[in-house]
């Protein structure tokens, strides 16, 4: 087969929710050149607008020991300029009528523009230039060194809220690249290179390690046309990129972290589990822990916030998360903020019991019902904006999963039942595979 010539292509359709008419989503195409790039199309025909995105399959999980934030650093020197581009496109973007960002999170970094559906080629082109054309010289990398830095001291240093978050992911995953801020420790990032980011420039950005994304008024033959005539020249390598990443073993201490600091106005909770995401979860239990979530602390008609805020009002705000779109063992976030007159001690028990509940007592099929009707419902929403249904196929693509896996979330959405809610709550609620953190002015520590 010759380089640029595309595999197959496979078409999905993004499923409706349980009960409404299957196939009502946009038709879904995924094919991959010669040389290993994805492509994947999300037709959207209601205005003339495209948005193109590049995904690459390594983000701060990946950096190197030692050089923590090399990723994220990477994507600000992405914008500094090839030969073709000296001074980079950002200009050319914007003079199009477009706009551009980026964004780096712990398994993938994406580059982005929205721009109208005639000039989707020359950000493809763009793109296929700084994919290998990047150049770098000591004068351009020394001050966005210094750029990143001050970003770090703005957002983190001066943040208690962000500092205890940094410590409590530090604690739940001492082992794991996710116990590492995406930015990168302060120390760690002042020690970043020009070799640095050019080591990690030529392992991760190739073809084969990158997934192109284009949603918008497109139709699939014309944009794997397009993209052979630009990614497709790009010579392929050998392999992708390997991802070496040492695993957590299993948790078995619950462990306390506390800030005390005099920029705290609230006082904050934060419980913090390790638990399976959508790659790592055996069949069908990361559905019942997203269900398991919003049940917990999804809005004002979840179980926390009943009991918490309204019932017993110990807490003026409460809510849950869980971070499914992970390439390794992941995340579920508790939060809450207490009343004037309720320490965290008393909202810890406070949640305890509320967990303790939900394992023991039959869960209301109401409440069940609700939860999976919104989750869905969610996603369908989702469909109305296609930037954000290029997100959810691009972080879902990177970290492991398959279009099949994504057209059929609301199905397995809509089969979770209240016995795999409370087995979920069981297993993975174990207060001994959390961390705890309280967040407190310095008085009160007092």
């Amino acid at each position: 087969m010759q380089p640029g010539l595309s595999l197959p292509q496979h078409t999905l359709t993004l499923s409706a929710p349980a009960g409404g008419k299957q196939g009502a989503g946009p038709a879904i195409t995924h094919s991959r050149l010669e040389n290993g790039l994805q492509i994947v199309v999300i037709p959207d025909h209601r205005t003339p607008v495209v948005t193109h995105m590049i995904w690459y399959q390594n983000g701060s999980a990946d950096d190197p020991p030692g050089k923590s934030g090399i990723a994220h650093f990477l994507e600000h020197l992405m914008f500094k300029g090839t030969k073709a581009h000296p001074k980079g496109f950002s200009d050319l973007v914007a003079e199009l009528g477009g706009q551009e960002n980026a964004f780096t999170a712990y398994d993938y970094t994406a580059y982005f523009q929205r721009v109208a559906k005639e000039h989707l080629a020359t950000m493809m082109g763009f793109e296929a230039d700084r994919m290998t054309g990047l150049i770098l010289t000591d004068d351009v990398v020394a001050p966005e060194r210094d750029v990143v830095l001050e970003e770090r001291r703005m957002r983190t240093d001066t943040d208690p809220a962000q500092q205890l978050n940094e410590a409590v992911q530090a604690s739940l995953f001492p082992h794991h690249p996710y116990g590492t801020p995406v930015i990168g420790w302060g120390h760690e990032i002042e020690t970043l290179d020009r070799g640095d980011a050019l080591s990690y420039y030529e392992r991760f950005y190739t073809p084969a390690n990158a997934i192109l994304i284009v949603a918008g008024d497109v139709e699939a033959a014309e944009v794997e046309r397009l993209a052979r005539e630009t990614y497709g020249r790009i010579p392929a390598r050998d392999k992708p990129p390997r991802r070496f990443r040492p695993q957590e073993p299993e948790p078995r201490a619950h462990r306390l972290v506390t800030l005390t600091d005099a920029k705290v106005e609230q006082p904050a909770h934060e419980r913090v589990f390790l638990v399976p995401s959508y790659t790592t979860a055996a069949p069908g239990e990361a559905e019942a822990l997203e269900v398991l979530t919003h049940l917990l602390g999804g809005g004002h008609t979840s179980l926390l916030y009943r009991e918490l805020v309204v019932e017993q009002k110990l807490a003026v705000a409460v809510g849950a998360y869980y971070m499914g779109t992970s390439l390794d063992a992941t995340r579920l976030w508790i939060y809450a903020m207490p009343t004037p007159t309720t320490t965290l001690e008393q909202l810890d028990d406070a949640l305890d019991e509320v967990i303790a509940r939900l394992v023991d007592d039959p869960i209301d099929e109401a409440d069940l019902q609700r939860a999976r009707t919104r989750l869905v419902a969610d996603a369908i929403y989702a469909q109305d904006n296609q930037a954000s249904l290029a997100r959810w196929y691009g972080a879902s693509l990177a970290t492991g999963l398959t279009i099949e896996d994504i057209a059929d979330w609301p199905d397995r959405i809509d089969a979770v039942t209240a016995d795999a809610v409370q087995m979920a709550a069981r297993k993975w609620l174990d207060k001994r595979r959390a961390v705890t953190g309280f967040l407190l002015p310095e008085a009160v520590a007092a």
